[in-house]
């Protein structure tokens, strides 16, 4: 099978300025890294671009903490930024920033063309404003309960929980993350795009119709959001704020700056303006512009993760559109990485930047490998278990695929002076099998499922390693007459682990380029496949991957939590002096603050079924009106004999209580139920609400 040349403008959601770059960043990166590789190995014509979210009111109010310039700021991150990405293999063709004059021009060129087309509209606000600071809060400085899921401690632009977007006014209890002090209401004008508007509407749902843009899971949340045709659940988006703002003005408006949520995205062709500028031989009209990107057959692959996927599939399209600019024309949606089974944590340790783990020596690539083997193309997130990482680095790629060359090698270099000779024939239906899954594994590419094109290329690896055992060179190393078939059975297996090693060179670029230096051979492109070892001189082996010992992992942890901990005294230091005295409260009472920190939701029970090796737990599968399902497993067996009964039931759930992992899987809440003289008994309700609901 041989994948159809394309051109491709492929971009990674844009790491914002004011923080570094950790593990659950690296899954999206690492994604589409891999992604264009494979492109760049079927020769298609790739841009892979990307560049710093360098803009808002976050980074203006910590340059000002660590006495610098906005710029000063922004460039030390980028720099930082680059250098993760460097050394964890990821290969942009340009890497830029938004602060930048090509995305000034853009920014101011989009919203001069929707102003054009009616499609900007100015109104009197009434806006958080902060008394202390004297400035009016942008909405990540603001924060309170959600107004939709009701989690605590979440921004006023989006709920990180529940995935819903909202007006800063609408969070319930809100406050000021600069001060700390309850915001007051102050009225401004600000400016909106008109995203309610019946031709952006019309547009969405057209826009929607084309499914191959989007994953299902993608196309049904996005579904979600439009609403039905009788009710349209879009509203109009804020594009302004206040000064003081790091960001561009909008033109001929004084003291009123593009909100960054505007400009972010734009820096994808901003980005790619910078890299034309120095590669003129390609054209940027036919990769931005519509009817030009229609003629040249260019396309636009956002790969985002799902917490910035509302802005992406709703407001992006809508400013491209009605400017005049090409439509995304795929998305490639990630989940959230969790560790252990838990989100990531700074008091576990878990929230691992991605220089931390390079300070602690792990080989990039191991994770690279994990990530790949983990990866579907579904949105689902991903657990980095630590043992797991362990057993598939050391068991898949060390154990299976490094092993071949390891094991061949030695009767090549010490018998046969690293010269090769011609297969041998009773290895010509193996060679044939691992030709022939080049074809699967460069759909599985292409389809974004790395998961399965690492099941192949690991079932390769068996069948290789289990030919070698079946031949026994060991054996035949013992008899002279014996060397003209082990070095052709070297030379067959040798071939194997080259065609395996071009399978696997979009996750491991670097190994594989030592691998190319060993085998002295280009692995770079699928054409090599065409190529082979035979009657070739190859180099003396050296060692390729070391194995990974779970002890370097949880001394990566270990460190985390110390750094942490290093810290604590100055942010308790700097909260002492606003620390509100706790009211007092009499042995075996709890307060309402006490109370609030439980999140109990309606579940509606979807599957229930007996944990086989246990005669306490059932294990179900509940419905909290999330994106997918939880499994809980709760310890009722004893007084429901008939687990099926209960699917359909309505189930009071502890969301909030920290995943717990158990012999038999990860439990993800708790079942409340209620006990006497040990009969138990489900809590339900009286009235079946909507699955989720909050119950206060």
């Amino acid at each position: 099978m041989s994948i159809e040349k394309r051109k491709l403008f492929i971009t990674n959601a844009l790491p914002y300025a004011n923080g570094d770059i950790h593990l659950g960043h690296l899954l999206g990166y690492i994604q589409g890294d891999i992604w264009a590789r494979f492109h760049r190995m079927c020769n298609s014509e790739v841009h892979f671009i990307c560049a710093d979210d360098a803009h808002g009111a976050p980074i203006m109010i910590r340059a000002e903490k660590l006495g610098i310039t906005p710029k000063e700021l922004i460039n030390k991150a980028q720099q930082d930024h680059l250098k993760d990405f460097e050394d964890f293999h990821i290969k942009f063709d340009n890497y830029h920033t938004t602060d930048s004059e090509e995305n000034r021009k853009l920014v101011s060129d989009i919203y001069l063309k929707l102003k054009a087309a009616d499609l900007i509209e100015t109104r009197e606000i009434q806006q958080f404003f902060d008394e202390e600071k004297a400035m009016f809060l942008p909405d990540r400085f603001i924060k309170g309960e959600c107004p939709k899921c009701h989690a605590k401690d979440q921004y006023g632009d989006n709920c990180e929980v529940c995935g819903g977007v909202y007006q800063p006014t609408e969070l319930i209890n809100p406050f000021s993350a600069v001060s700390g002090n309850k915001p007051v209401m102050k009225g401004s004008e600000h400016f909106f795009f008109k995203l309610s508007d019946d031709r952006c509407v019309k547009f969405l749902r057209d826009f929607l119709a084309n499914s191959d843009r989007l994953q299902p899971e993608a196309a049904n949340k996005m579904k979600e959001w439009l609403g039905t045709e009788e009710e349209n659940k879009l509203s109009d988006w804020d594009i302004s704020r206040d000064a003081p703002y790091f960001g561009f003005p909008i033109p001929n408006e004084p003291n009123k700056y593009f909100y960054v949520w505007l400009d972010a995205p734009v820096g994808y062709l901003a980005s790619l303006a910078n890299y034309i500028d120095k590669n003129p031989q390609y054209n940027f009209a036919e990769y931005t512009e519509r009817e030009a990107a229609e003629k040249a057959g260019t396309e636009m692959v956002h790969f985002i993760g799902k917490d910035i996927m509302y802005f992406h599939t709703l407001f992006w399209p809508a400013m491209l559109n009605f400017s005049g600019y090409r439509l995304p024309t795929q998305y490639a949606v990630n989940g959230f990485i969790t560790v252990n089974g838990a989100k990531m944590s700074k008091s576990r340790g878990t929230f691992i930047t991605a220089r931390s783990y390079l300070d602690e020596k792990l080989n990039p690539e191991w994770l690279r490998y994990y990530f790949a083997a983990k990866s579907s193309g579904a949105i689902d997130d991903l657990d980095l278990n630590m043992e797991d990482l362990v057993n598939r680095v050391n068991a898949d790629l060390v154990g299976k695929f490094i092993n071949i060359a390891s094991r061949t090698s030695k009767f090549v270099s010490s018998i046969f002076n690293n010269q090769l000779s011609t297969f041998a024939e009773e290895t010509s239906e193996l060679l044939n099998t691992i030709r022939g899954m080049k074809a699967t594994i460069l759909a599985h590419y292409e389809d974004r499922n790395f998961a399965a094109a690492m099941r192949e290329i690991a079932r390769g690896c068996d069948l290789v390693n289990e030919s070698f055992d079946t031949t026994k060179p060991w054996e035949l190393a013992k008899d002279e007459a014996q060397h003209v078939r082990l070095q052709s059975l070297c030379t067959s297996y040798l071939e194997a682990f080259r065609l395996l090693s071009i399978y696997l060179f979009p996750v491991l670029p670097e190994t594989i380029k030592n691998i190319g230096e060993y085998l002295n051979c280009d692995l770079s492109s699928f054409d090599a496949t065409e190529k082979s070892v035979e009657n070739t001189t190859i180099n003396t082996y050296e060692h390729l991957m070391k194995r990974i010992d779970l002890k370097q992992l949880e001394q990566l942890v270990e460190r985390n939590k110390a750094s942490l901990e290093a810290a604590e005294p100055v942010k308790k230091a700097e909260k002492t002096s606003k620390k509100k005295e706790a009211p007092i409260v009499e042995e075996g009472f709890i307060n309402i603050d006490d109370f609030a920190k439980v999140d109990l939701r309606l579940g509606k029970v979807l599957r229930c079924d007996f944990v086989e090796g246990s005669d306490k737990l059932l294990a179900f599968t509940v419905d909290l009106g999330e994106e997918k399902p939880r499994n809980i497993f709760s310890g009722i067996r004893s007084a429901y004999g008939e687990p099926q009964l209960l699917i359909g039931k309505y189930v009071i759930v502890v969301a909030n209580l920290a995943p717990r992992k158990m012999r038999f899987g990860v439990s993800e809440g708790m079942i409340l139920s209620a006990s006497l003289d040990g009969d138990l008994a489900l809590l339900t309700t009286l009235s079946e609400l909507k699955p989720g609901a909050k119950i206060s």
